[in-house]
């Protein structure tokens, strides 16, 4: 059985090393998990209820809520703006978490993760993520994380999938997502 991991990424930056640690991801899965990056997210308008119905729903909606509904989990992979989560990423939170009680990632289970360039890693931008996802129906994996500080400096020169220790810790992370769905 092969357990499928949509991973939404919040930033939308050329050369993010957000983008670059859920390429780590995908690159260090292990037997048995396929990782699918989302590559949309810049192409959702923001939430709005008015355009929320049926046949009224943008098509950018429909794919993600689509990939999303056939995921078995999510992963979010978030940097810190401001001390919080990036506007994209909570808006396709906001975009899955309807119809409230219904939405595309109700019940499934949920990992954040990230890097940042201050010494805590973007804790506090994960920590919103997984208060939002969790609000939306997701079944947070508040056991799964991963927080890796002083991106600028660390990944200057090294890709987070050729550095052995980022490799061996989103694997891990990947272990405990596969072992969630797999209860689900």
């Amino acid at each position: 059985m092969t357990t499928t991991v949509l991973t939404l990424v919040g930033s939308l930056r050329s050369g993010s090393t957000n983008m670059q640690l859920a390429e780590a991801t995908a690159a260090n899965a292990p037997e048995g998990v396929d990782v699918n990056v989302f590559p949309g997210l810049a192409d959702l308008p923001f939430y709005n209820e008015d355009v929320d119905v049926e046949g009224r729903v943008p098509a950018s909606v429909t794919a993600l809520r689509d990939a999303a509904g056939s995921a078995d989990a999510l992963l979010l992979v978030s940097p810190e703006y401001n001390g919080t989560m990036p506007a994209v990423l909570k808006n396709a939170i906001d975009w899955l978490s309807r119809p409230f009680g219904a939405g595309a990632v109700s019940g499934k289970p949920a990992a954040v993760i990230g890097t940042a360039f201050g010494q805590f890693g973007g804790v506090w931008a994960q920590d919103e993520a997984r208060k939002a996802v969790g609000i939306a129906g997701a079944n947070v994996l508040e056991d799964v994380k991963l927080s890796i500080p002083n991106s600028l400096v660390r990944f200057a020169e090294t890709h987070p999938k050729d550095d052995a220790e980022v490799a061996g810790q989103v694997a891990e992370v990947l272990v405990g997502i596969r072992a969630a769905a797999e209860k689900n």
